[in-house]
């Protein structure tokens, strides 16, 4: 009897002890559940407007200078003075190397003597013909024609312009203010006139060529702002516009675009750049880009209003780096979107669910 008394003594003490537990866990987590229902996020909102878009397309691309000239030299003569090295900056007309001028000269003055006794022929021809000296200006043209062939007049004043022409380009100029490059020639050296000397690079007018998608087409035109940026200096950009559209679709689908780009000096022929272009389009509703977040797949931005975070399906389209166009419920047939005037959540996000209670943090 004892023993029974004992066992159930036992057993009670067992079931209070469990109910005591389960009860203890119950308050624990309803502890809990209130804490997190009390517990507020701290986000940043932004009251949404229609703005003005800028559309934002990126490519890849190369520097392309767009005055760039190779100088040589048209005599085999010995090069006797180089001015300037590569990357010098040179100005229109400076100096920049030029050739022993010892036989050219020579070659002139002899075609220039030459000339002159073709002058005399051509003299004694006219006279043979019946006219005065002071009578030459009113010499009838095919008369004039017959008399410089027989003198030889003609075919000596050739000779003369090209001995001319070749002491002339004995000496290199610039065409036009930039920098040298390519310059591999040493004094003392015969010139080469089968290979340019030296090239000329205008580095303030530099041209960048990029493609883009024949889809894409329809997002740009000319005189659209482009920012380029070198990937050997990704902190520097430099400004242009697009002066020039390919009006042809390879067979990638592909099509060419040049923009004019004030390089500054600083941009190098064939430099690797990253294309940014930029156009403005119509007013629509523009939010950043961290106010939208997935929710099992789909697109969803949270509104805030009585102080709980409200879900929104919507519908994303044109972005750039940093915002993107949402979709707008006003719009006839939009079923997923937002509101002119609504105050949208853009950080401190991305844990929210529907009605969590939110707290906006001071700027």
């Amino acid at each position: 009897m004892k023993t029974s008394i004992c066992k159930c003594l036992l057993l009670l003490c067992v079931t209070v002890g469990a109910c005591t537990d389960t009860e203890k866990e119950a308050g624990k987590e309803d502890n809990v559940s209130t804490v997190l229902l009390d517990e507020k996020n701290d986000v940043s909102v932004m009251t949404l407007k229609r703005q003005t878009f800028s559309h934002e397309l990126v490519s890849n691309g190369k520097i392309v200078a767009r005055n760039k000239v190779d100088l040589r030299f048209e005599s085999s003569e010995i090069v006797e003075k180089i001015y300037v090295k590569n990357g010098d900056v040179v100005r229109k007309g400076q100096k920049l190397a030029e050739l022993d001028k010892f036989n050219l000269h020579n070659q002139l003055l002899q075609a220039a003597d030459a000339l002159e006794r073709a002058k005399l022929e051509l003299q004694d021809v006219l006279i043979g013909q019946g006219y005065a000296i002071d009578e030459f200006d009113n010499v009838p043209p095919d008369v004039m024609k017959l008399a410089k062939v027989k003198s030889g007049y003609d075919q000596y004043l050739s000779q003369y312009e090209l001995a001319s022409r070749a002491e002339q380009k004995a000496t290199l100029t610039a065409p036009f203010d930039g920098a040298v490059a390519n310059l591999f020639t040493k004094p003392y050296n015969i010139a080469n006139t089968g290979e340019p000397f030296c090239s000329v690079v205008d580095t303030y007018n530099m041209e960048t060529d990029f493609t883009v998608l024949e889809s894409e087409l329809p997002l740009i035109k000319l005189g659209d702002r482009v920012v380029v940026t070198p990937y050997a200096n990704t902190a520097e950009q430099y400004k242009g516009h697009i002066v020039e559209i390919n009006p042809i679709v390879d067979d990638n689908g592909m099509v060419r675009v040049k923009a004019q780009v004030d390089g500054k000096g600083n941009l190098f022929n064939g430099m690797n750049v990253r294309i940014s272009v930029y156009r403005s389009l119509r007013k629509e509703l523009v939010i950043p880009k961290t106010a939208v977040v997935l929710r099992s797949g789909k697109q969803v931005v949270f509104t805030l209003k009585n102080g709980k975070a409200q879900w929104n399906y919507v519908q994303t389209g044109l972005e750039n780096a940093d915002s993107c166009i949402v979709s707008n419920r006003a719009d006839k047939g939009v079923t997923e979107g937002l509101l002119e005037g609504d105050t949208v959540i853009v950080t401190g996000n991305v844990n929210l669910a529907h009605e969590s209670p939110v707290s906006v943090a001071e700027k």
